[in-house]
C-alpha cells in the first residue's frame, strides 16, 4: 500500500494516510458500528482525480470502495486496507427551471439537491433523511415521500457520468450505453462510478406533512386499516407506517416522551384545503394522541429526522418487500413493536401508485408489484447495546420474512450474501450479471452488494 502515496503528487484532492491527523475523521461514515481501516482515502475533487484513483488501483491491484454521502448501512462506503474513492467533496447542483432538470455531482446530499430546486419550487423522489448521499440511494432505486406520486428516483434520472474500470469516462442515458444505464437504476455501485447523475424535477414547494401518534396497543386495528386504505387513495397522499418510542423534546409533549407508539408520517402534495378530508379517516380508525401535521417547505420535511438521525449511532437494519400485510404479518409486528432503544424503529413505505407504471424489466429494480418496503432498524447511540439492537432487529424480520415478498431494498440491506442479492433482482439478476461482465468483467467494484459478472 506504500505505492499510494504516489498518488498524492497527481490528484488534485488530497490522499489521506493513516498516519495523517485527519485519518480517523475521514473513515467515519454514518453507521458507527462500522470501524473499517483503509490503507489510504481520496478525497476527490474532479473527474480526472476519480479515473487517476481508478487506473491506479487497477494497475496496482488495490480493493476499491465508493463513498459518496457514507450513509451505507453494513459499511461498503469503506474498505480496509484498500482505496476510498471519496466523493463528497463534488458538490456541484446545477438547476435548470425551463426543462426542469438538475445536474448533480455524486457528493451531493439530498439536502444539497433539495436546497437548491426548491428555491424553483421543484423536487425530484429520494429518500426521508436529508444528509443521505445521492449516489447511494439513487443507484439503489430511491424512495421517499414523492414516490407515490412520481415514482422511484431511478423513474427520474435521465443520465449519469460513469468512470468505468477501465477508466474511460462515459455518460450512460437511453441512446447512449442503455444496458449499462438501465443496470444502474437499482443495481447499485456494481458498474462504475457515478461522479454525476441528471434528474427529472416536479412541481413540488409547499407539502402538508408531520407525524400521527396512537398508542402502541392500536397497532393491529391501525395497521388492518392503513393496509386497506392507503393503497386507494391518490398519488397525491403519502403516509408511511412506523412503530417508535417517542423522543424527550419538542414538539412532542411531555405527557409522552418515552412512550412505544405507532403511526404514520405524512406527505400531502394536493390542495391544504383538502387535508382534514385526507387525515380524518386516521382519526376515526383510533384516537390519535399526538398530531403535528401542517404545510411547510418540501425541504423542511426532508430534514425533519436529521436532528434524531445524525452521526455516530450504531445501525443494525434488515428489509423486506411486501405485498400484502397479511393478518398473520399485522400479529408478528404486534409481537415486536416494542423497541428496544428509543432510536430503534419499523418502518413500511408506500412504493406503489406511480411506482407501478414502470415495468419491472425496464429497470433493475424488479418489485414493481409491492406495496411496502419495510426497514426494521435498531438504533443507539451506545456500542454496549449492539447485540440488543441487532437481535432485535433480526428476530422481528425473521418473523416478517415468510409474510414478504422474498427480496429487498437494496439500501436496506448489511452484507447478507448473493443468494439474498440475487433474490432481490428476481428474474433481472442474470441481465444485471451480463451488463457486468460487459463493463465490470473483473469484478474490480466488488464492494458493494455485489452481483458477479456472468461467466460465459
Amino acid at each position: 500500500m506504500n505505492a499510494i502515496e504516489a498518488l498524492q503528487g497527481q490528484v488534485k484532492g488530497s490522499v489521506v494516510l493513516p498516519d495523517d491527523d485527519r485519518y480517523d475523521e475521514a473513515r467515519t461514515i454514518f453507521n458507527a458500528m462500522i470501524d473499517k481501516h483503509p490503507g489510504a482515502i481520496i478525497k476527490c475533487t474532479s473527474v480526472d482525480d476519480v479515473i487517476k484513483a481508478v487506473n491506479y488501483a487497477s494497475e496496482h491491484d488495490i480493493e476499491v470502495a465508493i463513498r459518496s454521502g457514507g450513509h451505507n448501512g453494513p459499511g461498503l462506503a469503506l474498505v480496509d486496507e484498500g482505496l476510498v474513492i471519496d466523493l463528497s467533496r463534488m458538490k456541484d447542483v446545477s438547476v435548470d427551471p425551463d426543462t426542469k432538470t438538475a445536474r448533480v455531482e455524486a457528493g451531493c446530499t439530498w439536502g444539497d439537491v433539495d436546497q437548491a430546486t426548491h428555491e424553483f419550487g421543484l423536487a425530484t423522489p429520494s429518500g426521508v433523511i436529508s444528509t443521505t448521499g445521492v449516489g447511494g440511494l439513487t443507484l439503489g432505486g430511491g424512495h421517499g415521500y414523492l414516490s407515490r406520486k412520481y415514482g422511484l428516483t431511478i423513474d427520474n434520472l435521465l443520465s449519469a457520468d460513469v468512470v468505468l474500470a477501465d477508466g474511460r469516462l462515459v455518460q450512460a442515458n437511453e441512446n447512449d450505453h442503455p444496458d449499462l444505464f438501465w443496470a444502474l437504476r437499482g443495481g447499485g455501485g456494481n458498474f462504475g462510478v457515478v461522479t454525476a447523475f441528471e434528474y427529472q424535477l416536479h412541481p413540488v414547494d409547499n407539502v402538508v406533512a408531520g407525524p400521527l401518534f396512537w398508542p402502541i396497543e392500536e397497532l393491529e386495528s391501525t395497521m388492518r386499516w392503513y393496509r386497506d386504505w392507503l393503497p386507494q387513495q391518490p398519488e397525491d397522499v403519502y403516509a408511511f407506517y412506523l412503530v417508535a418510542e417517542v423522543p424527550a423534546g419538542d414538539p412532542f409533549p411531555e405527557r409522552i416522551h418515552g412512550e412505544n407508539v405507532c403511526g404514520l408520517l405524512w406527505c400531502y402534495t394536493g390542495p391544504e384545503s383538502d387535508i382534514e378530508d385526507i387525515l380524518n379517516p386516521a382519526r376515526d380508525v383510533a384516537e390519535p394522541i399526538f398530531e403535528f401535521v401542517g404545510s411547510m417547505p418540501y425541504p423542511d420535511l426532508q430534514s425533519m429526522f436529521d436532528g434524531l438521525y445524525g452521526p455516530g449511532d450504531q445501525w443494525y437494519w434488515k428489509g423486506d418487500f411486501v405485498k400484502e400485510l397479511t393478518d398473520e404479518a399485522i400479529a408478528q409486528h404486534k409481537r415486536f413493536a416494542d423497541v428496544p432503544t428509543m432510536k430503534s424503529t419499523m418502518h413500511l413505505y408506500p412504493v406503489n401508485g406511480a411506482v407501478h407504471k414502470v415495468g419491472e424489466d425496464e429497470t433493475a429494480w424488479a418489485y414493481r408489484d409491492v406495496n411496502w418496503s419495510m426497514v426494521i432498524a435498531g438504533v443507539d447511540p451506545d456500542p454496549s447495546n449492539n447485540e440488543k439492537i441487532s437481535t432485535w432487529a433480526r428476530q422481528y424480520w425473521e418473523a416478517l420474512h415468510p409474510h414478504s415478498s422474498g427480496g429487498a431494498y437494496v439500501n436496506f440491506m448489511m452484507e447478507e450474501g448473493e443468494k439474498r442479492v440475487k433474490a432481490t433482482y428476481r428474474g433481472n439478476y442474470e441481465r444485471l450479471q451480463q451488463v457486468k461482465a460487459k463493463y465490470d468483467p473483473d469484478n474490480f467494484f466488488r464492494v458493494n452488494q455485489n452481483i458477479k459478472p456472468l461467466v460465459s
